[in-house]
C-alpha cells in the first residue's frame, strides 16, 4: 500500500477505564484501580445487568459489562453500587470541558459517555509530539477527576480506537500508538472479532470466507469482499490497510435527522388492550422532538415484539397525504397499523413508533383549523414541560397502571438518574 497519497494526522481516543465505576470509586473515596466494585442498573431486581465493573472485580473474578446481578460472586469485599445516570454524565461533560482548555472544540468528537476523539494537529509547539499530549490529558483526567485512562494515538480516528481497544488498555501506562508503517505487526495478527466494527454476525461470515485476522481481511480481494458484503465489505478492506478518511475535525454535535423515534422494553408483558397508552405517550415523545426542531414527518412506523414465550413481533409504516408532528395524528394512524397487524392474541413486551420522510415547519399548510388548534395545544405542552420538568403537565392515560412516562422520568438510558 502507498500511503503517501493518504493523510497523516495526530488522532487521540481517549477511553475512561471503567468508567461508571471508576465515579462511583472516586466518590466514595477509594482507589479505582484496586477497588472491586460493581455498578448495578437496579441491586432491587436480581436480573439487572451489571453496567459497569472496576478492573479489580474483572481481574479476580473475570466480571464482564454483560453479566447479570445474579451471577457475581458472593465476596463481602464487592461494593454494589446503584447505576447514577446524571452523576456520570455530568462528570462526562465535565471532562470534555476541560479537554477544550488544551485543544479547541472543533478537535473533540465525542464518541459516547465514557470515550472521545481529540485531533492535536498544529499543537506540537504547544504540547510536544503526540504522545507527549497524550500523557498530558491523561494526567489532568487523573489529577482532576480521579479516572485512569486510556490513550490510542493514530494517523486517523479508526486506527487510534483500534489501537487503543487493542493494545493501550493492556500497556502499562496506558498509552500506546499505531502508524501506517506499524499496521502489519501491531494489528494484522489480531483476530476479526476484536477489531471496532466487526460484531458477532459479521464475523462468522468472514470466518466463512477462510478470513480470520486482520491480516487476512487486508489481503482478501477487494472484488470479493465488495460483492459480498457491498460497501461494508470495501470499508473493512481499507479499514484493515488502516486507512479511515472520516473527517478529524469539525462540528461534531450536529447531524442531518433521519426521524423521530422512542421506544421501549416494558417491564412486563402487556395485554393487546393494554398497548394504546404505551403508544400514545411514545408518540408523544416523537412529535415532541419533532416540534422542538420546526419538523414534520410523512411516514409513521411501528414495531411491535411479542414477549418471550411467544416471539416474533411486526414492524410496519403507513405515509400520510400531509405530513404532521401532532401527537394524535400519529398514534391514530399507529393504531391503525398495530389492530391490522397484531395477531390478536400475544403479549407485547417491546414498543417503538418513529416518524420520517421529514421536511421543514416552514410552508407546511394544515388543511383544517381543528387540525391548527392540536397544533398549537402540542407546542403549549411541550412549552410547560420545557420550563418546569417532563412530568408537569401529562395525559390522564399516564396515571394509569399502563402508563411509563412517570417511570421513564425516573430513568437516563434505561436507567435510573
Amino acid at each position: 500500500m502507498d500511503y503517501s497519497m493518504y493523510p497523516r494526522h495526530n488522532v487521540l481516543c481517549i477511553d475512561m477505564r471503567s468508567f461508571y465505576a471508576s465515579v462511583e470509586c472516586v466518590d466514595r473515596g477509594m482507589d479505582p484501580i484496586k477497588t472491586m466494585l460493581a455498578v448495578v442498573g437496579d441491586p432491587n431486581r436480581s436480573g439487572s445487568i451489571v453496567l459497569a465493573a472496576s478492573p479489580a472485580l474483572k481481574k479476580t473474578y473475570r466480571v464482564s459489562n454483560v453479566s447479570r446481578f445474579f451471577e457475581l460472586p458472593d465476596d463481602p469485599g464487592i461494593i454494589i453500587a446503584p447505576a447514577r445516570m446524571e452523576r456520570y454524565l455530568n462528570v462526562s461533560l465535565a471532562i470534555t470541558k476541560m479537554i477544550t482548555t488544551i485543544v479547541p472544540k472543533e478537535a473533540i468528537h465525542v464518541y459516547s459517555v465514557d470515550e472521545l476523539w481529540v485531533t492535536l494537529d498544529g499543537t506540537e509547539k504547544l504540547y510536544g509530539s503526540a504522545t507527549d499530549a497524550a500523557e498530558l490529558i491523561q494526567q489532568r483526567i487523573l489529577d482532576q477527576f480521579g479516572i485512569p485512562s486510556a490513550i490510542g494515538i493514530g494517523e486517523n480516528k479508526f486506527l487510534a480506537k483500534v489501537v487503543m481497544d487493542i493494545h493501550a488498555k493492556k500497556a502499562a501506562n496506558g498509552i500506546a500508538e499505531c502508524r501506517y508503517e506499524d499496521i502489519e505487526r501491531l494489528l494484522w495478527p489480531v483476530e476479526i472479532g476484536k477489531i471496532w466494527g466487526i460484531g458477532s454476525r459479521l464475523r462468522k461470515h468472514l470466518n466463512r470466507m477462510g478470513i480470520f485476522s486482520l491480516g487476512q481481511l487486508a489481503n482478501h480481494p477487494l472484488e470479493q469482499l465488495k460483492k459480498r458484503f457491498g460497501v461494508i465489505g470495501e470499508q473493512l478492506y481499507w479499514h484493515a490497510w488502516g486507512i479511515d478518511l472520516s473527517p478529524v475535525e469539525g462540528d461534531f454535535t450536529k447531524s442531518e435527522q433521519k426521524g423521530y423515534g422512542h421506544g421501549i422494553t416494558l417491564l412486563r408483558n402487556y395485554k393487546g388492550s393494554e398497548i394504546p397508552t404505551v403508544l400514545l405517550e411514545l408518540c408523544e415523545e416523537a412529535c415532541r422532538r419533532a416540534r422542538k426542531d420546526q419538523m414534520y414527518g410523512r411516514t409513521i412506523h411501528l414495531s411491535i415484539g411479542y414477549s418471550q414465550e411467544t416471539g416474533g413481533g411486526f414492524s410496519r409504516s403507513m405515509s400520510i397525504d400531509a405530513p404532521t408532528n401532532i401527537t394524535m395524528s400519529m398514534h391514530q394512524v399507529c393504531m391503525q397499523l398495530f389492530h391490522t397487524f397484531y395477531d390478536g392474541q400475544s403479549e407485547i413486551r417491546r414498543a417503538s413508533v418513529a416518524l420520517t420522510n421529514l421536511s421543514r415547519d416552514v410552508g407546511i399548510q394544515l388543511s383544517l383549523f381543528e387540525d391548527q388548534r392540536k397544533n398549537n395545544i402540542g407546542y403549549v405542552m411541550d412549552a410547560i414541560r420545557e420550563k418546569y420538568g417532563p412530568t408537569a403537565i401529562l395525559r390522564a392515560s399516564s396515571y394509569t397502571e399502563q402508563g411509563i412516562t412517570l417511570e421513564r422520568s425516573k430513568k437516563i438510558g434505561g436507567h435510573y438518574a
